[in-house]
């Protein structure tokens, strides 16, 4: 296995590599397929580059529910194969593949209906729960409960008593996408992979009607990088259109957008031991506990306007104040949000008008010779999807290639996991850190942990907490810029770290300390420094401005009155 450190002078070279040899696979698309295709591929032998327009995981896949299920409103609809193969892959996150990063979490249904509804939905979670042990990989869990409503209100004390008449509780799992996302790809490196985001994939290289690498331009540099590649797999989620159109053919599916908006308030704001998941008109809306916080959301609406920043508008925040504040004793106001974040999910057009009826099965295609696609899915079944683009891709190499053997290669941080857990208490006192810290370090990195407690044992001021965003330690930036790949501010305080959505201010009191901590490790001098700074608050401007507007189209207006930064 190789180092899986991914800072400035790694990415160069990983470029560099990229463009001095003909890889088997090249893949295009930063976000969890296709870090999972990435893997996948370098798994079972073959030479892997993977290339990120902007930041690992900076699309749909740090914008999510943050869950890692079964889909149990897929049941409702009758698709139980793709229910059984969440449950499957939702086991083995869990239990193998990257305990440190997945964990339990419960949620209490309100029952609304006497008799027919506590059968009906009750059915329901029996089901799901007999699926996932089915699947093999589902135990370690608690089975679900049927619950009074005095019960519910025990476990549950912000629900109005007149919200249920009863509940079910049943148990599923989350994860930070982005963190999750950028394990991926250094695990891929641990095993061969070559990764470099801020990387722009301009136009295909072709031979004929085949397709044999790309052109890829460096948004750092400006330098241009021709990698050429057996087979180029096109993994780029809401942005595959796009993609395609790079090839000058029509693909053979389309990929529509629909967006989901999430908001966060302080976990003292909705008085719970319990997510809750709760039924609107349209879809569901959960509100998942996180860390000391809530996430409220989702919202499904067509999305037709700029993908990169998709934008949340005064009309989608009300939708999910008034649905969660149907059933609380307390309701919720604009002043109990501390963040609101919106995000695009890739779904299969076609099958439906409403985004919401549309399926969350994917497809893989291979419309020309040297070029595989894959689109649609869900971020549980990442690993699934690229097995399937692998294997597609592999019938173009013309040679034997070893099966998929991602079920039993743990990401980076899990091997060792469970034993450092155990010892946390005596981790504390080796490193004079408190306890709660250690546990949030492993929590974020597992084992690989240990990699933020040697640079606080080399600069013991690291080991203090960031001004104005206290859950982080100063050491976590410093590694994301060395170790994870970030590049710019944004990505630290949005990706790496939660502090954008985790902080009232959004991040603007952190934001200048963040950016000294990074300038060492990244060649910043003060004026790059201010530049970053700058920048990431006329994001937050943007963003607070797009979040009173009355509809998408004048909420995007406004977001896109902050521009990207552009490297100097």
């Amino acid at each position: 296995m190789r180092t899986t450190t991914l800072g400035p002078a790694e990415r160069a070279e990983h470029l560099a590599r990229m463009a001095e040899q003909e890889l088997d696979v090249l893949v295009v698309g930063g976000g969890v397929v296709g870090a999972g295709t990435a893997l996948d591929a370098a798994t079972r032998g073959l030479s892997v580059g993977i290339v990120e327009a902007h930041d690992w995981a900076c699309g749909t896949s740090s914008r999510a529910s943050k869950l890692i299920h079964g889909g149990l409103r897929y049941l409702e609809m009758l698709d139980f194969a793709l229910v059984r193969e969440a449950l499957k892959e939702r086991g083995l996150l869990l239990q193998r593949l990257a305990p440190h990063l997945v964990k339990p979490v419960p949620f209490l249904y309100p029952l609304k209906h006497r008799g027919w509804e506590r059968l009906y939905a009750g059915s329901g979670v029996a089901l799901y729960d007999i699926m996932s042990v089915s699947s093999g990989h589902g135990r370690g869990l608690p089975l679900n409960r049927h619950l009074t409503r005095k019960h519910a209100l025990r476990v549950a004390p912000a629900l109005r008593k007149d919200a249920l008449v009863g509940a079910l509780q049943y148990y599923d799992a989350q994860v930070d996408d982005a963190r999750f996302v950028v394990t991926l790809v250094r695990t891929a490196t641990s095993y061969g992979a070559f990764a470099a985001n801020g990387a722009k994939v301009t136009t295909f290289l072709r031979e004929g009607e085949r397709v044999v690498g790309a052109r890829v331009l460096d948004v750092e540099s400006g330098a241009e990088h021709d990698i050429r590649a057996r087979q180029v797999v096109n993994a780029t989620g809401v942005w595959t259109d796009e993609t395609q159109a790079l090839i000058g053919e029509r693909g053979q599916f389309h990929v529509r957008a629909s967006k989901g908006v999430h908001l966060v308030v302080p976990r003292d704001r909705i008085h719970s031991t319990t997510g809750l998941i709760l039924r609107t008109e349209k879809s569901v809306l959960f509100v998942i506990p996180w860390g000391r916080h809530w996430l409220v959301g989702t919202t499904d609406t067509d999305w037709n306007l700029d993908k990169a920043h998709p934008a949340a508008s005064s009309a989608d925040i009300d939708y999910v104040l008034e649905h969660v504040n149907s059933v609380l004793h307390t309701p919720l106001t604009r002043d109990d949000v501390e963040g609101v974040y919106a995000g695009l999910r890739p779904l299969l057009a076609g099958e439906s008008d409403a985004t919401s009826k549309l399926s969350r099965e994917h497809t893989v295609a291979h419309p020309v010779p040297g070029l595989v696609v894959v689109a649609g899915g869900k971020f549980t079944t990442y690993r699934v999807m690229a097995k399937d683009a692998v294997d597609e891709a592999v019938h173009g190499l013309d040679r034997r290639v070893a099966d998929c053997c991602t079920e039993e290669v743990p990401l980076l941080g899990a091997e060792g996991y469970h034993a450092l857990w155990n010892a946390r208490a005596r981790t504390a006192m080796r490193t004079g850190i408190h306890v709660a810290r250690v546990e949030h370090l492993l929590n974020r990195y597992g084992s690989e942990s240990e990699e933020i407690l040697d640079l606080i044992a080399r600069d013991p001021s690291l080991g203090e907490p960031l001004p104005a965003a206290d859950d982080y330690l100063k050491a976590e930036i410093v590694h994301a810029a060395r170790a994870e790949g970030a590049r710019h501010l944004d990505d630290v305080l949005a990706r790496r770290t939660r502090i954008s959505i985790e902080t009232f201010d959004r991040g603007t009191r952190t934001a200048r300390e963040a950016a000294e901590l990074m300038a060492p490790v990244l060649g910043w001098d003060d004026a790059q420094v201010d530049k970053e700074v700058a920048y990431y608050e006329k994001r937050v401007e943007a963003e607070r401005e797009s979040q009173l507007q009355p509809d998408d189209l004048t909420a995007d207006a406004a977001r896109l009155g902050a521009p990207d930064i552009v490297p100097t």
